[in-house]
């Protein structure tokens, strides 16, 4: 405990910078994610009442279900649009400038969502969520990167599982600002999305005051004095040549300073062992069950006998027990490691959404099971928060070098909005043909996902990442020399020189 205080004090820089990067990153994405189920019946009001003003006629169901479906989904496009092209803006500008062209993004997509009642244009909100997406795809990949950069070694996990923990932190706050008793309300609900300007305003006023990350200035701009200041600005007073020893022999290791794009990450045959551990991790987290189980959950409360006008507040407990297990992992990554955190996890979520499986389907056998599916339902959700969910980013930050990345983080991004959008899309035909079982598909993708990190991923916890490249090279010699071993004559003889 005196480490992690006295910790707490020597990397307050790093630490506050955490929670501006946050702001327009991983916060921004979960509230946003959240947020808009609160404001449903609101902005379907503001639809048919635009019809009403311009054409003298209510909007039909199915024109309404489509632009309803419109507007969510057009948060997805732009976090996909910003994703995709983090990588080039950030080489080109520079990430401090990309995060406060973000942030003049957010203050205009709030500006539009605020007054868009009052203007009677349902297009509005239409428009700032689709920046709100642009701000969140380009913010979270400038926020890994950024991370990744300025976490010393020994508390690299801690710091970037941050990420996770503001992703959870803006799921809890918008559905607690959802409330009927706070913002959720006829009035106010143009608040709610508009709370995005004060987020942008914060950004654009505290980034200029931070330094640019040790690792680029040293590696990318190759400025040693630059770095130097940099790395006492944010972790304090003191000798740090061990991590830029680090940084220079990262530097040594590489093929290329230039940062590369995606499709040359791609095509780097040194590094397709960590693009197949990237690609896996990345889409077992889209693929593992989450927003299935948040879709069950209410009907799961109703079945366990919670009223109507309660399941909202179940439903608020749930996102406070998920952020409060992302907190353990704080503890748990650095304690545990990366490796048998994940396989840990995924091995009792497996376990747990093979029990909901049973217990949905006898549900009615017995009065005592729709309890168990609630206890269920917070248990998985816990493991995927103290797993998963927290240490799959800063496993793959470290997974990769300085120059390839934003490409990795690129991937990551893209495919976890492909996910998302897919699992939307599908899950409901799931549970159409499947029922109760359509949790078996989720089961399956772990089963995936935890049998390839068994077998291929090493652990990288308190390692450089110098010495976790080292780790898959001698993985890949290793295989090469047996590859060459088998491919051997079966009458083929060893002879030695004498």
């Amino acid at each position: 405990m005196a480490n992690i205080c006295s910790d707490l004090v020597l990397y307050r820089r790093v630490i506050q910078m955490s929670l501006v990067l946050a702001l327009g990153g991983s916060f921004l994405f979960g509230f946003q994610v959240a947020v808009i189920n609160f404001t449903s019946p609101y902005v379907k009001k503001l639809i048919n009442d635009t019809f009403l003003e311009r054409y003298n006629a209510p909007v039909d169901e199915q024109m309404l279900t489509f632009l309803w479906s419109f507007i969510v989904s057009a948060f997805n496009i732009g976090g996909l649009l910003g994703s995709c092209i983090s990588g080039y803006l950030s080489a080109k500008y520079g990430k401090k400038k990309c995060l406060m062209f973000s942030s003049i993004l957010m203050l205009v997509a709030a500006a539009m969502s605020a007054t868009s009642k009052t203007a009677k244009s349902f297009e509005m909100i239409l428009v700032g969520r689709l920046l709100y997406g642009f701000c969140s795809g380009l913010g979270t990949c400038i926020q890994g990167q950024y991370l990744s950069e300025i976490s010393p070694k020994h508390r690299r996990g801690a710091i970037n599982v941050t990420l996770a923990i503001f992703v959870n932190m803006g799921k809890f706050l918008a559905q607690l600002a959802g409330q009927e008793e706070l913002l959720g309300t006829e009035s106010l609900w143009p608040c709610l999305l508009a709370i995005g300007g004060p987020l942008g305003l914060v950004i654009l006023t505290t980034v200029p005051l931070f330094p640019e990350s040790p690792p680029h200035l040293l590696i990318q701009e190759g400025d040693l004095e630059g770095c130097l200041k940099a790395m006492r600005k944010l972790w304090g007073e003191g000798n740090h040549k061990e991590e830029v020893d680090d940084m220079l022999k990262e530097q040594a290791s590489m093929k290329q300073v230039k940062i590369m794009n995606v499709l040359q990450l791609l095509r780097d045959t040194s590094m397709r062992r960590q693009v197949y551990l990237l690609i896996t991790v990345s889409c077992a987290v889209s693929l593992s069950g989450i927003s299935a189980i948040y879709f069950y959950a209410s009907d799961v409360f109703s079945t366990a006998g919670f009223r109507q006008d309660l399941i909202s507040y179940v439903t608020l407990g749930v996102g406070a027990c998920e952020l409060c297990s992302t907190f353990l992992c704080l503890y748990m990554i650095e304690h545990f490691g990366r490796r048998k955190l994940l396989l840990w996890g995924y091995g009792l979520m497996i376990l747990a959404l093979a029990l909901l499986t049973a217990t949905l389907s006898l549900q009615h056998q017995a009065f005592w099971l729709p309890y168990c599916n609630t206890v269920l339902v917070f248990l998985f959700i816990m493991i995927y928060a103290m797993a998963p969910a927290g240490s799959t980013f800063p496993l793959i930050v470290e997974l990769f070098t300085q120059t390839s990345r934003p490409a990795a983080l690129i991937i990551t991004m893209i495919l976890h909005w492909i996910g998302t959008y897919l699992v939307g899309m599908v899950f409901p035909y799931l549970v159409l043909y499947l029922d109760n079982f359509c949790f078996l598909v989720f089961m399956g993708c772990i089963a995936i996902a935890w049998t390839i990190l068994f077998c291929w991923l090493p652990e990288t916890k308190g390692k450089s990442l110098v010495e976790i490249q080292g780790v898959f090279l001698q993985m890949e010699k290793k295989k090469k020399e047996a590859a060459m071993t088998n491919n051997l004559p079966e009458d083929a003889s060893l002879c030695t020189k004498l």
